[in-house]
């Protein structure tokens, strides 16, 4: 039987261009050798892979990893989103070996013929640090509290996958696959996660140069990327999909009047009552520098990563630009530099939660992401104190 009689290949005549759409499951062998074959047959100008220019280098060099400068990400103010990339990543990892299959087999079996037939090869999916921005920047503070709480002890839970569950995600992609357990929890992560990406790949696919194209992409997509490949649907737009929104005017506006009136009830207070401004300012230092300090000491930080994130929370939770994690994952990256074989213990070591805080990579992320948290809690608590003297002197 020819593959383009196989019921996961569907065809498209789109004006003098031909597309034909292999939906895979990704974590089966079959996919990939369905593809192979199907690109070999129709010996298409283009090949569209469902993956981003930075996960096909991923793919092709998967040492990448040892070359990357950990302070830079901590500088750039990126430790939370690697963080969370590392953990989807072990995730994809852990549910492929369970089922005896390479991460990314028919996309690497796909790029391999489409270059052994001279296509050129096309990256169609969105990146993965969009669709999570995309998430972060529409989620309130108490929602990305609870998926950071998700994420840490839900991925890294020991546990084999059910039988029951591995045929449903058989037919997801990876990605999908990796934050499907947050669905119930956050059902407005369906529209950035599915919905937005099925129109990005459908008008990638639409937009791939050549007469024939073949479109390897997750089976849970073809449905998504069905209309609007039928009608071509050019009210999709790519730039839009592709930008992160930026922080309300209303959120900064906010970030800047919390440490404007903190200061100004103390202020206040001063002049009121000497004894007691003080009092405020010294619970103010301590409740920030200790929970910041506690976030740091949870994540495993060292000594001098604590006592910095004790000395710098005080004052950075009163700047929306600082960050008290920031200071302490540089003294930790310093401290505890990590080596060649943190990257390349990286995969078996995110595989449980002892090993997230053993490496030295993922406990320097953590060291960021939990001395942040804990000077945003020291925050509220400490703003609470200080305006429970303040409201004595009204």
């Amino acid at each position: 039987m020819s593959i383009l009689e196989n019921e996961n290949v569907k065809i498209y005549n789109i004006g003098s261009k031909t597309i034909y759409v292999l939906g895979t499951a990704h974590v089966s062998a079959q996919s990939a050798d369905d593809a192979y074959e199907l690109i070999h047959e129709v010996m298409p100008d283009s090949v569209c892979v469902e993956l981003d220019d930075q996960r096909i280098e991923s793919l092709k060099n998967p040492k990448k990893w040892s070359d990357t400068d950990i302070i830079s990400i901590v500088k750039n103010k990126q430790s939370a989103f690697m963080l969370a990339n590392l953990i989807l990543s072990s995730y994809q990892k852990r549910l492929a070996d369970q089922l005896g299959v390479a991460v990314g087999q028919e996309m690497i079996v796909s790029m391999n013929a489409a270059e052994e037939i001279g296509a050129k090869v096309v990256a169609v999916d969105r990146p993965i640090k969009t669709t999570l921005m995309r998430i972060w920047r529409k989620m309130n503070l108490k929602d990305k509290l609870k998926l950071i709480f998700n994420v840490v002890f839900g991925f890294l839970d020991d546990e084999d996958i059910d039988e029951s569950d591995l045929e449903e995600l058989k037919s997801q992609d990876m990605l999908t696959s990796a934050m499907s357990e947050l669905g119930e929890s956050f059902p407005s992560l369906k529209r950035y996660l599915v919905d937005e990406r099925d129109e990005f790949i459908a008008r990638s696919v639409l937009n791939a140069p050549g007469e024939k194209v073949v479109a390897v992409v997750g089976a849970a997509h073809t449905v998504g990327m069905d209309r609007i490949i039928k009608e071509n649907d050019s009210s999709v737009d790519l730039k839009e999909l592709s930008e992160v929104p930026k922080p309300s005017k209303s959120g900064k506006i906010i970030s800047w009047s919390i440490p404007v009136v903190l200061i100004g009830m103390v202020i206040f207070t001063l002049f009121k009552d000497l004894s007691a401004g003080l009092g405020q300012i010294k619970s103010w230092v301590i409740i920030n520098g200790i929970l910041s300090a506690l976030g740091t000491a949870l994540a495993g930080g060292h000594i001098l990563s604590i006592l910095t994130a004790f000395i710098v929370a005080p004052i950075t939770s009163l700047d929306p630009i600082l960050a008290a994690g920031w200071f302490a994952g540089l003294v930790e990256a310093y401290v505890r530099k990590p080596a060649v074989k943190d990257f390349e213990a990286l995969s078996e070591d995110l595989n449980s939660i002892k090993g997230l805080w053993k490496n030295r990579i993922t406990r320097l992320l953590l060291v960021v992401v939990f001395a942040n948290l804990g000077s945003t809690i020291g925050t509220f608590v400490g703003g609470i104190d200080i305006f429970s003297v303040f409201k004595k002197f009204l």
